[in-house]
């Protein structure tokens, strides 16, 4: 059941149907409480915008009459007997809208695969709606149905692809022997034991018929331009989404050790091990690495990433007079562990910080969790909730932590994330809540769900992983 109240926040920034005390909790009474409740609506309103996939799109993919211009190259249209549109991830149908305006009457077909409940019209486009966090049978009917609308591949096609975060899990095609049930029980397990997002698409990269470069491989020879929405630290081409349209420098052996390393070899479905110890022992080709042909042809673009989101709320903020910084673009590690540190970094920030101005500090980045529990929540809110049992209610006392994920899913709940201040264990005392407790059993979304402060927006149709506020006034 959703909280009657909860930090509810749109692209724009204005709260949709304001419950009373909508994010004027627990302070309400004291003065210029709303005004700055309106301050952190708009800095996050602000990183999303930044990274808006329409203008990510349009920064990067223009054309003046028959020329279509991506990035520094030129593309002859005329030239070319099909101009595609393909794309997977949370911000492709986005992305999509913004390709479709620029290509025009030159667009030939096309299909993108998003998660359930982004469908649009688009022309001569199809949108396939799919599972998200777990792969599910429109996964595989997307991918299928991509590469059925390229069909055979020439020299005189030009490919646009879309790709964005959530796109390895949206666009899946198990290798042969492989089943989604057992490709399901991978990535759940994979997902809950605190491998971070290389270590997990390494052993995705090798069940699959489409990551890991092999996408390029099935649409080599045609010419092939890739947009990429970065959720990933570092933007690592070959990590976005699996890396698709991207060399390959992992290999079997390292996708082995990874499940080792989390305990998850004694439970493996056969045919994973199978699959796994057969290219270990060069039984099987490896992904294409640099220097295959399969790349020559292919062009790719970032158009955004988490940094830049981040660096558009840090903008924000110092407009409405703020001393803001950016403290990392990649925070990383324990969801827990992170939570501690930010509460030490803004004590810092504060001890030397401008004499006379509220602090806003902005991180950016992907934690991890490694569940024992049998709770409910998500990495921003199991780190807001680290956070909220450092807070002092002293030395904390007008401070505010946001973290959310920017595509307004955290985990498998329909929270983006959560808000603590300095008050947060008090009033979950008053509610008869333990917050260590919950901590302990992977249950952040219950507390802050009990305490009205999770953060509420629905999908936000773009997707740059998660940012991290700290404002103090």
């Amino acid at each position: 059941m959703k909280p009657k109240r909860a930090w509810l926040l749109s692209l724009s920034g204005r709260v949709a149907n304001p419950p009373i005390r909508a994010i004027l909790h627990p302070m309400q009474a004291r003065p210029r409480w709303e005004e700055r409740a309106d301050h952190t609506r708009t800095v996050i309103a602000a990183a999303l915008e930044a990274v808006a996939p329409q203008r990510a799109v349009l920064r990067h993919l223009s054309r003046e009459g028959e020329w279509l211009r991506a990035g520094a190259r030129d593309y002859h249209l005329p030239d070319f007997r099909r101009v595609l549109l393909l794309g997977f991830g949370k911000a492709a149908v986005a992305m999509a809208q913004a390709a479709d305006t620029v290509l025009g009457e030159r667009l030939t077909g096309g299909t993108i695969v998003t998660n359930h409940g982004h469908r649009v019209n688009l022309r001569n486009v199809e949108i396939v709606e799919a599972g998200h966090p777990l792969p599910d049978d429109s996964s595989i009917a997307g991918a299928e149905r991509i590469l059925a609308s390229v069909g055979t591949p020439g020299e005189d096609d030009l490919i646009i692809v879309l790709i964005s975060g959530g796109g390895s899990t949206l666009f899946t095609l198990p290798t042969p022997g492989i089943s989604l049930a057992e490709l399901q029980w991978m990535n759940e397990r994979l997902l809950r034991s605190g491998a971070d997002i290389h270590q997990l698409n390494t052993v995705r990269k090798h069940l699959s018929q489409v990551k890991g470069g092999n996408l390029a491989r099935r649409l080599y020879p045609a010419r092939v331009v890739a947009l990429l929405l970065s959720d990933v630290v570092g933007n690592d081409e070959s990590v976005i989404a699996s890396g698709p349209l991207s060399p390959d420098g992992s290999t079997f052996a390292q996708a082995w050790e990874t499940l080792g390393q989390f305990g998850l070899r004694g439970d493996l479905p056969q045919s994973v091990r199978a699959r796994l110890r057969r290219g270990m022992h060069a039984e099987l080709d490896e992904n294409p690495i640099a220097g295959d042909r399969a790349f020559e042809r292919v062009q790719s673009l970032l158009v955004g990433d988490n940094e830049e989101a981040a660096r558009g709320a840090v903008k924000q903020a110092i407009e409405l007079g703020f001393s803001a910084r950016l403290l990392t673009p990649s925070l990383g590690g324990m969801a827990r562990k992170a939570g501690r540190w930010i509460v030490q970094q803004a004590r810092e920030a504060r001890a030397y910080g401008a004499v006379g101005k509220p602090i806003c500090l902005v991180a950016g980045g992907e934690t991890t969790v490694k569940v024992r529990g049998d709770g409910k929540g998500g990495r921003n809110q199991e780190l807001v909730l680290a956070a909220a049992l450092e807070m002092d209610p002293e030395k904390d006392e007008r401070a505010r932590l946001v973290c959310l994920a920017t595509d307004g899913q955290d985990g498998p709940t329909d929270s983006a994330g959560a808000v603590a201040e300095a008050d947060s264990l008090a009033r979950g005392v008053a509610a008869g809540l333990d917050a260590r407790a919950h901590l302990r059993n992977n249950d952040s979304y219950s507390y802050f769900s009990a305490l009205d402060d999770l953060i509420i927006t629905g999908p936000t149709g773009t997707n740059v992983s998660d940012l991290l506020f700290w404002f103090w006034y």
